[in-house]
């Protein structure tokens, strides 16, 4: 764990650096709506392929936007991150591979030229039931099982508009497991037939938007938080990072990851048979249609 703190510390860090010179700051008086939104397929045909394979299409659509007002010392930011996948093959059928709500707002009070007295909340869940494939017999997740929601207090620092660090020494993180079988299972860390659990502890969150070069334009998101209990210092990480590319007036690339480590999140082997908490990591390329706002 301390190695991907170090990791996504250095990456925050040297994107902060850079983005310091390509921002204007925020305009007193205005609502300011920005972020991206777009599909991605990719399709596979054989017929008598002699290195084997199989016919396969997989398609995905997503959309990232902020929406931020400035009156004055007050500053409301929201931010809303949405993406769902399918991929189905003649073998397997459909499958999910991507599947994701996330929202969350701020309102800040300018403390100083950079500085914002803040409140902050956020909920993250997913759209429908997910699957240890090829198992489809029995879901491990679905929509708001599990969902979770950081609600907190604290100082957000904002060089420009485009790169923040917010730093919350009072943070509650809740966790919903709003499902019979996944309660009684006692999933992602409620206690079984348990439906919620509350912790508090500290939270860290940065996030920088960058253009790294002509046509490629860069949005990263990191959340670090650890419980005030016997689990402290055991630290929990959601790290997101869209690069989108540009190509032309229609078309666009986008390369989507996702890390994250939860302690209380178990994870399976191929035999279905649960084990401990492990680093887990997405990563989505993808090309088709995109519109930026």
């Amino acid at each position: 764990m301390k190695r991907i703190f170090l990791t996504v510390a250095l990456a925050m860090g040297s994107i902060a650096g850079y983005s310091q010179t390509d921002d204007k700051g925020y305009e007193d008086g205005k609502w300011v709506l920005k972020g991206i939104t777009g599909i991605n397929m990719s399709q596979t045909a054989v017929s008598n392929w002699s290195a084997g394979g199989e016919n396969s299409f997989a398609g995905n659509a997503y959309l990232n936007g902020s929406l931020t007002h400035k009156s004055g010392n007050w500053l409301w930011i929201s931010n809303l991150g949405l993406d769902y996948g399918l991929t189905k093959t003649k073998s397997q059928g459909v499958q999910k591979t991507s599947d994701k709500i996330a929202f969350s707002t701020q309102l800040g009070y300018q403390a100083s030229e950079k500085w914002y007295y803040t409140a902050m909340a956020d909920l993250n869940t997913q759209f429908y039931k997910g699957y240890n494939y090829p198992d489809k017999s029995h879901y491990i997740s679905k929509f708001f099982a599990p969902a979770y929601s950081n609600i907190s207090l604290g100082m957000d620092f904002r060089p420009k508009s485009n790169y923040s660090l917010y730093l919350s020494p009072i943070a509650g993180k809740l966790t919903f497991v709003e499902d019979d079988y996944l309660s009684n299972e006692g999933a992602f860390g409620v206690d079984p037939g348990d439906r919620f659990r509350a912790e508090i502890g500290a939270y860290i969150k940065a996030k920088a938007e960058q253009k790294i070069m002509e046509n490629v334009n860069l949005i990263t998101s990191v959340d670090f938080f650890t419980p005030y209990d016997k689990q402290f210092g055991n630290v929990d990480v959601n790290w997101d990072v869209l690069i989108n590319m540009k190509i032309n007036k229609y078309l666009s690339a986008t390369l989507n990851t996702t890390l994250k480590y939860d302690n209380d999140v178990k994870t399976f082997n191929d035999e279905g048979e649960k084990h401990g908490a492990k680093v887990q990591f997405k990563e989505v390329l993808g090309i088709g249609v995109a519109y930026n706002f």
